[in-house]
């Protein structure tokens, strides 16, 4: 078995959100087989955020850890928390902002849909 290090990069306005987040990589792409598009921790800073954004081709996960955030998810937004988990489908729209007082980290974890 080996530790897996992650590669943190800065995403500045993503998907046209507001601030910074970061992103750290746990798994690269050669490891996930080409099943997967991402499987990473995020970290958005309070007030920050990752814009509306749709997915084709793939699918996304969040299961959040930490914080509270407005999830939107196609036309809905409702408040998410530490235990919560959503799912954008394949053809789908969704984004995130960071509406605590603490950083909100979450897992994410894309899939790619089957030909």
């Amino acid at each position: 078995m080996a530790l897996m290090e992650g590669k943190t990069v800065t995403a500045k306005n993503r998907f046209g959100g507001k601030g910074e987040i970061y992103i750290t990589h746990l798994l690269t792409q050669n490891e996930m087989l080409g099943q997967c598009g991402m499987f990473a921790k995020v970290t958005v800073p309070p007030g920050s955020s990752l814009g509306r954004h749709a997915h084709n081709g793939d699918s996304e996960t969040y299961h959040i850890l930490q914080g509270t955030a407005q999830y939107t998810d196609g036309d809905e937004t409702y408040t998410v928390r530490a235990g919560d988990t959503t799912f954008c489908a394949d053809g789908a729209f969704h984004g995130i902002e960071n509406t605590g007082s603490e950083d909100l980290i979450f897992m994410a974890l894309i899939i790619k849909t089957p030909a």
